[in-house]
């Protein structure tokens, strides 16, 4: 594929009026050496944000478009209805739990399914979660869709399938509610209490990208996440590493293809961990004026139809390959 270099975007002077005093990356915690919990800064809803102004403006800006106003406002979500929790717990191993638990998720629109011990820096400052299980889903985006961004298409394509993972979330919580369990279902694209791209990198999904997503080995960075929060006891899955982070460190097809030129072309240091960052002041105006872009998930190679699998088992080779080597230098010369 060759380099596509898209024209810098140059942000009007109305949309930058929105912009606080404060840099959305100083909030995010850019250059910060401590770990500490996520601040709120967009997707959520009541609270005090350095970017609610510009959050509402998108909203309104959204609602303008009549066929995004639909999927947004009136989209199917799952069930409405909270099941009550069964009086009555039903026994099992934990072992059998995350199996029926996969099980039921697959069968009920989900094409990921992960789980984790919720890890308390997870949550966002101002929130509470006290449940120790966390369940990641995953659902596949159409790609013919996404490959438009963005269009709006791709935009009305990210919005259908939050709502897709959110039934997908809430009707797994009603049936966790039915074995005597607690759940609590969430899905996008307003932001719950737990971060969910760290937590889905824990459950397995893959690998953190350049582009500031997740890369899967079987369906790339086209996909969208929820989650359910529940105290039913469960096995945890471990990470999944594969050769996608050494194949972001030399790839530039998101990093040309962002207008705002918001991707870092090497890792940051974020609130103590080293990784690939997105700088969102450059990223959010664009984002807003063109109802969510996506165009650097569009153009990421593992996102392609048929493309992810055998390059994770290409990258997967080479390091084995790489590794050897490295042993038997190491070998040698002792």
């Amino acid at each position: 594929m060759g380099v596509v270099k898209r024209a810098l975007y140059r942000m009007p002077e109305a949309l930058g009026r929105l912009f606080p005093s404060v840099s959305g990356n100083t909030v995010n915690g850019l250059g910060e050496p401590r770990r500490r919990r996520p601040s709120p800064i967009f997707w959520h809803m009541n609270l005090e944000m350095p970017f609610a102004r510009l959050q509402q403006a998108l909203f309104e800006r959204m609602d303008s478009d009549p066929r995004l106003k639909a999927v947004l406002r009136r989209g199917d979500r799952g069930p409405t209805k909270r099941e009550p929790v069964a009086p009555v717990v039903v026994e099992n191993t934990a072992q059998a739990w995350s199996a029926k638990v996969k099980e039921f998720a697959r069968a009920h629109e989900a094409d990921l399914v992960g789980i984790v011990r919720l890890d308390p820096l997870w949550v966002y400052d101002r929130y509470e979660a006290t449940e120790p299980w966390l369940i990641v889903l995953g659902v596949a985006m159409d790609y013919d869709h996404l490959s438009t961004a963005p269009a709006i298409a791709a935009g009305i394509e990210v919005m259908e399938k939050y709502n897709r993972g959110t039934r997908a979330a809430r009707k797994l919580a009603n049936w966790i509610h039915a074995q005597g369990y607690h759940a609590d279902a969430h899905g996008g694209p307003l932001a719950g209490p737990v971060s969910l791209v760290p937590a889905a990198l824990a459950a397995g999904f893959g690998e953190l990208g350049k582009h500031g997503s997740i890369i899967n080995r079987e369906l790339g960075s086209s996909f969208r996440l929820a989650a359910v929060r529940t105290d039913m006891p469960l096995v945890v899955d471990q990470p999944d590493m594969f050769g996608a982070d050494d194949f972001c460190t030399s790839c530039q097809l998101c990093t040309n293809a962002c207008p705002p030129q918001a991707i870092f072309e090497d890792k940051q240091v974020v609130r103590g961990d080293q990784k690939w960052y997105v700088d969102f002041d450059k990223c959010i105006g664009y984002f807003h004026e063109t109802y969510g872009c996506a165009i650097c998930i569009a153009v990421c190679p593992w996102s392609r139809p048929g493309v992810a699998k055998n390059l994770a088992q290409k990258m997967t080779r080479r390091a084995i390959r790489r590794n050897s080597g490295l042993m038997e230098t190491s070998e040698t010369a002792g």
